[in-house]
């Protein structure tokens, strides 16, 4: 069986494998060179330094993030639906025996205004999530002001659950968020 991947796709894959299960300070280019079988010298002709590798896996991350969240929401019929369905979503990811946290936020907590590059692009991620659910909030009809509530509920699930390791947090967040919606009439 042949690998049909080109070498710059198994090294964004190895190096988000790698950073996602490890954290980036702790895998050094090496590693990303043994695991995706390209030479040192070609991932450098690719990517200039690991921060521009760690900006394209980053990107990569937004995209999957994007397309899952995507598909969670296609899944239902109404607004409020698709807000619920964000916590079903997360619900699946927390189950995964990969899942360690919001990668966003990891790579944010370990290398913040370090790296401007990589803190930028976890910005543009949270402030695309915030936007996505406050269009999905005024679908339903519900107040402006329930948007940020539900990120929230959103992005607290993902820490606590990858923290304590209860995936049952996406379930109680769900439950919150159809707490507020109730209350709010959407």
């Amino acid at each position: 069986m042949t690998d049909e991947r080109t070498p710059r796709e198994r090294v964004v894959e190895a190096a988000d494998e790698l950073f996602y299960a490890r954290g980036v300070q702790a895998v050094g280019m090496d590693a990303v060179r043994e695991a995706a079988g390209v030479p040192l010298k070609r991932i450098y002709a690719m990517f200039g330094s690991k921060e521009d590798l760690l900006v394209t896996v980053l990107q990569q991350r937004r995209e999957t993030w994007d397309a899952g969240l995507a598909a969670a929401g296609d899944r239902a019929t109404t607004p409020r639906e698709q807000i619920l369905a964000i916590f079903d979503f997360l619900d699946d990811w927390f189950h995964e025996p990969t899942f360690r946290g919001c990668a966003f936020i990891n790579t944010f907590g370990e290398v913040g205004p370090a790296s401007a590059p990589a803190a930028d692009v976890v910005r543009e991620q949270k402030q695309a999530f915030r936007d996505h659910v406050a269009r999905l909030v005024a679908e339903a009809g519900a107040p402006a002001r329930l948007a940020p509530q539900i990120a929230i509920l959103a992005e607290g699930a993902q820490t606590t659950a990858a923290i304590s390791g209860d995936t049952s947090t996406a379930r109680h967040a769900r439950a919150a968020a159809e707490t507020l919606l109730d209350a709010a009439g959407g």
